[in-house]
């Protein structure tokens, strides 16, 4: 929205909104008051159709007594139906068997007066019921007089109420009209009305009326609508609205008057200011006065002047960042060299501030910094790379803190592997998710505040050429080239992270399958050239998914956790520990023979055997798990000529040692032509008795 817009919007909500507001309160307040005055005329009208119906019952009974309390009850009822008192009579025995009714009874259903409760439904009548019973108080029957409830009955109610009434057939959705004293035109809304009506509560109609309900209740027991007309005047509204409007057009052609007016001066500043921006340095604004749109066209035309100044500076300082800046790029894109690409940011940050010299520190793992790649210093570090303690000098509190900082030292007071320099600039390297503080950079931060997160490390410069200290160029400046330093130690750190990952097992921690392959191939090779020899071992855990089974898939992964820790426990460092899948390991033994594998295997299956392991079993129940592991020995080159035979030999070796009774080892025995037979011939049972010489290979332990 415009400036115009804006004004033109403010001016007509101060004026309009105290018009909208008083009209609205006008409405609400007329129709609130003409509720009510509604509701208390429907109040009254309710009251006078149950003190009516109350009238009609009292009556009706009466009627019913003169009839109980004679002998001739044929007579007196034909007499009480002649003076209008009720407009039938039925006398019935104790059986309910009709003994004597008067001509012309009213339609039924009757609706007794007396009912305990209130129901709905047709009503053809009101009745009044009066039991006849002898001296000794034994019923003999009952005298009921009738009232027909019919158009002239809900007409005298509407006579007496002063409101129009409607009986309805039936108090449940869809409701009907039985009777009703509305207009044609307007029964159709009332009965709309009526069928969301409940208790006392009082509603309106699209046309202006206003409706409740009157019954059924005790002692009334007719549903009944009453409804009375609006007091409210016809045309409120359409005045209220045009009342509206007329405010609302004089407002909007005084407020676009004076938003004109005001925006005048402003169009010439814009337009100017348009023209600098597009390049025209030269543009002005006419400055007409004194006031604040005066004064701000005066800025305005300073600001163009002084920009023209700093064109040419900028142009060049911002040729040579790109091409610092590309250079950086190539290099994160083409290596994962970690000390070439800090080496480049280095160089890069030292040229675009003009800084003598500089250092990138990481983070080691005892917490303190370690420099990874410094420039421009003579005789730093002296002896091996340099380490700066957390929190402790410039850099080491710039890690601490997450803080960057610049300053000026007068007397040195660092640590002593941090360098000597008279001005400073340092930055850290903060990591994916770790904010950098915007406090002020100027002088050391406070060493006991903590970071949000520990940082990669810090980028810092020394001694700025020229001898001037370090300003906010150059503090921004470099926290591109530490933002720069940040990505590529996380990439190359989740690097090296993933390629781990994607070679190792998660459960047991142990190297997997892919890495098998690539170094049985690789031992394989270095063992043919140099004449040695490399065994295999195929470890498979004994009746393991009886384990599963018996406790749970978690205590199965318990024990093949606990089991790769025990070989791991077992094994030279040289060794290398696989989990092929499922319970079934791999280890791979270089320069050791058949007998430095059998060492091996002999103290495997024994380290396993001895020691059962603790689990948690189902309803957390701890138990132990006695467990123990069959093992297959395959050599090269004795057994086969090339890693995927020999680890096929180790399988069969395996296999041979499940048929033998499981809790042993087999060695694989080699056929004339070199094939694996893997029969188990060459094996010895696991225990003591085994017995196997000590590998001149060096697994005789």
């Amino acid at each position: 929205m415009t400036l115009r817009g804006r004004l033109t919007a403010a001016f007509l909500a101060v004026a309009l909104g105290p018009v909208l507001l008083g009209a609205g309160f006008v409405a609400a307040t007329v129709t609130a008051v003409d509720r009510s005055r509604a509701t208390e005329r429907l109040a009254v009208a309710a009251t006078a159709v149950r003190t009516s119906v109350d009238a009609l019952c009292q009556q009706l009974r009466a009627a019913a007594d003169a009839v109980a309390l004679t002998t001739d009850q044929a007579d007196v009822a034909v007499q009480v139906v002649n003076r209008g008192l009720a407009a039938a009579i039925q006398v019935t025995d104790a059986t309910g068997r009709v003994r004597h009714a008067t001509p012309d009874p009213p339609p039924a259903p009757w609706r007794d007066c007396t009912a305990a409760a209130p129901a709905g439904g047709t009503v053809g009548a009101l009745v009044a019921r009066v039991e006849l019973r002898d001296s000794a108080g034994t019923p003999l029957g009952a005298v009921t007089a009738a009232q027909p409830v019919d158009p002239a009955f809900v007409a005298r109610l509407a006579g007496v109420t002063g409101a129009a009434v409607t009986l309805l057939d039936g108090t449940a959705p869809p409701v009907q009209v039985a009777h009703t004293t509305e207009s044609p035109g307007g029964r159709e809304a009332v009965l709309t009305a009526a069928a969301s009506l409940h208790d006392d509560r009082v509603t309106s109609t699209p046309d202006g009326r206003y409706l409740r309900r009157a019954g059924p209740t005790v002692g009334q027991p007719l549903p009944l609508v009453l409804s009375v007309p609006s007091d409210q005047p016809p045309g409120l509204s359409a005045v209220l609205v045009g009342v509206v409007l007329l405010a609302a057009l004089v407002g909007v052609a005084t407020a676009w008057r004076l938003a004109r007016v005001t925006t005048r001066p402003l169009v010439e500043l814009a337009d100017a200011v348009d023209r600098v921006v597009a390049g025209d340095l030269t543009a002005r604004v006419p400055v007409r006065g004194g006031d604040e749109i005066g004064r701000l066209a005066g800025a305005v035309n300073r600001m163009a002047r002084e920009t023209g100044g700093y064109l040419a500076a900028l142009a060049s300082s911002r040729d040579q960042l790109r091409g610092h800046l590309a250079v950086l790029g190539d290099t994160l894109a083409s290596t994962h060299d970690l000390h070439r690409i800090l080496r480049v940011i280095l160089h890069s940050a030292l040229v675009a501030t003009g800084a003598r010299a500089g250092a990138i520190l990481l983070t080691g793992p005892d917490g303190g910094l370690v420099a990874q790649c410094v420039e421009g210093f003579d005789g730093w570090p002296e002896a091996g790379p340099p380490r700066v303690p957390l929190a402790c000098g410039a850099v080491g509190a710039v890690a601490a803190t997450g803080q960057p900082c610049r300053g000026r030292l007068v007397a040195y007071a660092g640590p002593p592997d941090e360098p000597r320099c008279r001005t400073y600039l340092a930055v850290p390297l903060a990591g994916p998710g770790t904010p950098i503080g915007d406090r002020p950079a100027v002088g050391p931060p406070a060493a006991t505040s903590t970071a949000a997160a520990p940082t990669l490390g810090v980028l810092a410069l020394y001694d700025r050429l020229g001898g001037t200290e370090f300003d906010d160029d150059d503090l921004a400046r470099l926290r591109t080239f530490a933002g720069h330093a940040a990505v590529a130690v996380h990439n190359v750190r989740v690097h090296e992270e993933t390629q781990r990952l994607s070679l190792t097992d998660p459960l047991t921690g142990l190297w997997n399958y892919r890495y098998l392959r690539e170094s049985l191939r690789r031992e394989v090779e270095r063992a043919n050239r140099f004449g040695r020899m490399v065994s295999v071992l195929a470890l498979d855990l004994d009746r393991f998914k009886e384990v599963n089974d018996t406790y749970g898939h978690a205590a199965g992964d318990a024990v093949l956790v606990e089991f790769a820790r025990r070989v791991r426990g077992e094994i030279r460092e040289v060794d290398l520990a696989f989990r092929q899948g499922g319970e079934e390991f791999v280890v791979l033994l270089p320069e050791t023979d058949a007998r430095g594998a059998a060492i091996v295997a002999e103290r495997l299956g024994a380290s396993v055997r001895a020691n059962p392991v603790p689990v948690t079993g189902h309803a957390r129940v701890r138990r132990s798990v006695p467990v123990t592991v069959s093992i297959g020995i395959a050599v090269y080159p004795d057994h086969a000529e090339s890693g995927p035979r020999v680890l096929a030999a180790a399988d069969e070796a395996l296999y041979a040692a499940k048929a033998a009774g499981r809790d042993t080892w087999r060695v694989a025995s080699a056929q004339p032509d070199g094939e694996p037979a893997g029969t188990g011939r060459t094996g010895q049972v696991g225990g003591a008795s085994s017995g196997p010489h000590p590998s001149r290979y060096g697994h005789g332990r």
